[in-house]
C-alpha cells in the first residue's frame, strides 16, 4: 500500500469516527432528556403516593426512607 492510500484510509477512518461520535452525543443528549423528564414524572407520583398514604390512615406516621 502506498503511503497516499494510507493517509486517505486514516482520513476516512477518523471521519467516520468523527460522525459516530456526533450520532452518540446526540443520542446521550436525547436519552438525557428523557431521564429527566421520567425523574420528575417519577417525583410527582412519589409526592401524589405519599399524599394518599397520608389520607388513608392519618394516625400511622409515614417515614420517609433516608435517601429521599
Amino acid at each position: 500500500m502506498m503511503p497516499v492510500d494510507r493517509l486517505t484510509t486514516l482520513e476516512i477512518r477518523a471521519a467516520e469516527q468523527e460522525k459516530t461520535i456526533e450520532e452518540l452525543s446526540g443520542q446521550i443528549a436525547e436519552q438525557w432528556t428523557a431521564i429527566e423528564r421520567m425523574q420528575r414524572k417519577l417525583d410527582a407520583l412519589t409526592g401524589r403516593f405519599m399524599a394518599l398514604e397520608e389520607q388513608s390512615a392519618p394516625d400511622v406516621p409515614i417515614n420517609k426512607p433516608p435517601h429521599w
